[in-house]
């Protein structure tokens, strides 16, 4: 990945500015995930200065596109922040969960299909399919990998669409249950989780998943490991580092870099448009595909599952388990559900790795 020079301060490079501006005034007006927009639209005027050293071979933005997206390191420091703030006694007290967590990846499988049938290579394809799991770093991650000359949009779209997460999920909640089923309510008594449980759990998933599915043991191992850290509760000082200084470093790095990336000659194409579409494509079927399972395991179960709780197995943690209480409490402010669908989060959080990992292996063993 390099970072090209820009010879002049033409039309295109205005638009850039532009649309750098657009990204900074959603981040600091409407607050759509300043924490991500904020460094990606600064990054954005950065790297489209024209003839600005910083865009040189030895740069700060080249050296940081060096050190840390090309090696992918951004991407897992964040991952082990991540598992350093989750918390998985929810979904391992109801492991019935992780079921939603799995059909919330549906979308991803099937945009890479529709992906390649309007002309994307298979693994662009890939790429683009992996931003429906609403996660940014294995968007990039998998971009990086397959994809490099995709990487700002892909990444680009994937953070909006996080940021865009509240405004996107809550009409398809509506949309695809009946009033009777988002009054459903959902006795919270978990089993209790002995905390041998706790801790052997990220253990034994880095081990089973890197075995059967090499490809993602990077994502899923830092995820694990910062959740070891957080549960092991004899390294405080690590697990503060981890999922503050070590996340915050990364993601301010990560976001200059991605929008330095973001050059009029690149991302003002036509497929940067498909991008924006089957992005949200499988963003929205993600969505529809866990309430769907969600509503049939209020069948299987007897209504005993609030299908609004499918809704969360993506991995826009903990911004989508919020919206499902939210939503379940529009029709009955008495309705606690957000602890199941915590336990969706996570296992959405969880299973959009292991996707990622299976496309890095599909497109392996394909390519």
């Amino acid at each position: 990945i390099t970072v090209p020079m820009i010879p002049s301060l033409g039309p295109d490079t205005l638009l850039m500015f532009a649309i750098g501006g657009l990204l900074i005034y959603l981040a600091i007006a409407k607050q759509y995930e300043p924490t991500l927009l904020l460094p990606i639209g600064f990054g954005v005027l950065l790297g489209n200065l024209p003839n600005s050293p910083m865009n040189q071979p030895e740069g700060m933005l080249s050296l940081l596109i060096e050190f840390g997206i090309e090696t992918e390191l951004f991407p897992l420091f964040i991952f082990i922040g991540i598992g350093a703030m989750m918390d998985f006694r929810p979904l391992l007290s109801q492991p019935i969960f992780a079921l939603l967590g799995a059909a919330g990846q549906l979308g991803i499988f099937a945009t890479l299909i529709l992906a390649t049938v309007v002309g994307f290579p298979l693994n662009q394809a890939a790429s683009i399919a992996v931003i429906g799991a609403i996660d940014g770093p294995t968007s990039i991650y998998v971009s990086s990998e397959f994809a490099p000359e995709l990487l700002a949009p892909i990444a680009v779209t994937a953070y909006s669409y996080m940021s865009l997460v509240p405004i996107i999920q809550p009409p398809l909640m509506r949309l695809f249950t009946t009033k009777a089923e988002r009054l459903i309510r959902m006795e919270y008594a978990p089993r209790p989780v002995p905390r041998s449980a706790v801790v052997a759990f990220p253990i034994v998933v880095t081990i089973v998943v890197g075995l059967l599915v090499p490809a993602s043991a990077p994502l899923v191992a830092t995820l694990m490991f910062g959740s070891l850290l957080k549960e092991s509760g004899v390294v405080p000082q690590l697990t503060s580092t981890a999922s503050n200084e070590l996340t915050n470093l990364s993601t301010i790095f990560l976001g200059l870099t991605v929008g330095s990336l973001m050059q009029a000659e690149t991302f003002l194409q036509t497929q940067t448009l498909f991008i924006l579409g089957l992005g949200l494509f499988a963003f929205a079927l993600d969505t529809v595909a866990g309430i769907l399972f969600g509503k049939l395991l209020a069948k299987v179960t007897g209504g005993k599952v609030n299908p609004l709780v499918g809704a969360a197995g993506i991995s826009a943690f903990p911004m989508s388990g919020r919206l499902v209480q939210r939503v379940a409490q529009e029709e009955d402010f008495t309705n606690h559900v957000l602890m199941h669908a915590m336990g969706a989060n996570t296992a959405g959080q969880l299973g959009s790795v292991i996707a990622g990992g299976v496309l890095l292996t599909l497109v392996t063993m394909l390519g």
